[in-house]
């Protein structure tokens, strides 16, 4: 049995794969429109067996959703005709009945894991494990080397290594190889792993490497009986590398930890001090939360006609699933500094609403974009904390705003007298900008 915990439209709930089953035992499945999920040879509509399964209105909670939980409890997800790929394919459940809340299930989801090689090296001789010196690398072998699975090299001069082989330097790279190569290097590669832990037949194989390394060995494994894993598959670089930090031992960090961090003043960084950062460290997906002094909230409460205490005043996102399951290439960075920092408020949540306090605390017929960001410079403050799981980020946003509910923020918080003037301001100064062309 596999369980888990999560927080889904505000309720905690810990759920099982025979939670599920049984609760939609007395049902039968509905006409599935896009995603499936199968369950004991059936195809099933997702939300409506998460709704099932949780007791929640299925306008609770969206698709992606209920295929992002229905996989990690085992389950195959898939869209028309075809499964998804996902890390739930030929997993195979531990005897651990249930998790503590905030983690991820123990799975066993294969017996081998395959790493593929990359340009960067040593320039002498060393044990295959340590020749390889780029970043991604070493995320590869520590995910590797977290599984407690055996672990090898996929070398495009060697075929298959062990991570203590010793090797010297080399320039071949697959992908500028042959056809004809790539077919015997394949090969080569499969009988090799047959020959280090014999019979591959009903193993899964868990690869980590590019798609040509991935082509090149498939075939072959498949051949000798092997399922053949491909977690990564067409995810683009930055994106791999959000996937290795989600997998890192511990990851991902629970709530608590993401609010802390949220909460901490100490930790909100100046707009200079942003702006000077040139987004090291920021250019990945993660929350962040807006931080006003004692005369900026002075303002707002002159524009809004109800009190803003200084502190905490918004919290938001940046990169997380959208709600259609396509990916988003957001990042922290992008989000501040060229949408909030930018120079036209439509295209900012944020700015809108402070130019619309603004514009009404000083009596201005439009939001002045520059004398907006002027005050936001003078007045704020941002505390950034980067989170890689971007599947799970925009629940983890909503548990966030519920915890602090931030006086300016309008999505997944509860309607106050202060939030409706707010609304009112944004829809008065909508589209009208000082300075722009078409003013109104």
């Amino acid at each position: 049995m596999v369980a888990i915990s999560f927080t889904l439209a505000g309720r905690q709930f810990d759920l099982s794969n025979d939670d599920v089953r049984s609760r939609i035992a007395q049902h039968h499945p509905e006409p599935v429109d896009t995603y499936w999920v199968e369950i004991d040879g059936a195809r099933w509509p997702v939300k409506q067996v998460l709704a099932l399964a949780t007791g929640l209105p299925k306008r609770d909670f969206q698709s992606q959703n209920s295929r992002r939980l229905l996989a990690r409890l085992g389950f195959t997800i898939g869209s028309g005709a075809a499964a998804i790929a996902t890390s739930a394919v030929a997993t195979r459940s531990s005897e651990s009945a249930k998790t503590e809340p905030g983690t991820s299930p123990q799975q066993t989801v294969a017996d081998v894991v395959l790493v593929g090689c990359v340009k960067t090296k040593l320039d002498h001789g060393a044990p295959a494990r340590d020749l390889y010196v780029s970043d991604y690398f070493a995320k590869m072998r520590s995910y590797a080397e977290a599984t407690g699975l055996p672990w090898f090299i996929l070398s495009a001069e060697h075929g298959l290594v062990a991570p203590d082989d010793w090797l010297e330097p080399y320039e071949r790279y697959l992908p500028d190889t042959t056809h004809e190569y790539r077919r015997g290097w394949g090969e080569k590669a499969a009988a090799q792993l047959q020959e280090a832990i014999g019979s591959l037949d009903g193993l899964v194989v868990d690869v980590h490497a590019g798609s040509t390394y991935v082509a090149s060995a498939e075939g072959p494994l498949r051949r000798r009986g092997a399922e053949v894993l491909d977690q990564l598959a067409g995810l683009s670089f930055g994106r791999r590398l959000s996937w290795y930090l989600q997998h890192e031992p511990g990851a991902p960090v629970a709530a608590s930890t993401i609010l802390t961090q949220l909460r901490d003043p100490d930790a909100a960084m100046t707009l200079d001090q942003v702006r000077a950062s040139g987004g090291a460290g920021f250019r990945v997906p993660g929350l962040y939360s807006w931080w006003v002094d004692d005369s900026g909230a002075l303002d707002l409460t002159s524009g809004l006609g109800h009190q803003v205490d200084p502190g905490l005043i918004y919290a938001g996102l940046a990169g997380a699933t959208r709600s259609g399951g396509s990916s988003s290439s957001n990042t922290l960075w992008g989000r501040i500094a060229t949408m909030h920092l930018g120079k036209k408020h439509e295209f900012s949540t944020l700015r809108r609403s402070l130019g619309s306090v603004l514009a009404s605390a000083y009596g201005q017929a439009a939001i002045d974009e520059e004398q907006l960001t002027r005050w936001m410079h003078a007045h704020l403050r941002v505390v950034l904390v980067p989170y890689p799981d971007v599947d799970s980020l925009g629940d983890l946003e909503t548990e966030v705003l519920l915890e602090l509910d931030p006086p300016l923020n309008l999505a997944k918080v509860e309607k106050t007298p202060l939030r409706r003037e707010l609304s009112a301001l944004r829809k008065r100064y909508a589209g009208r900008s000082a300075g722009l062309e078409g003013e109104k």
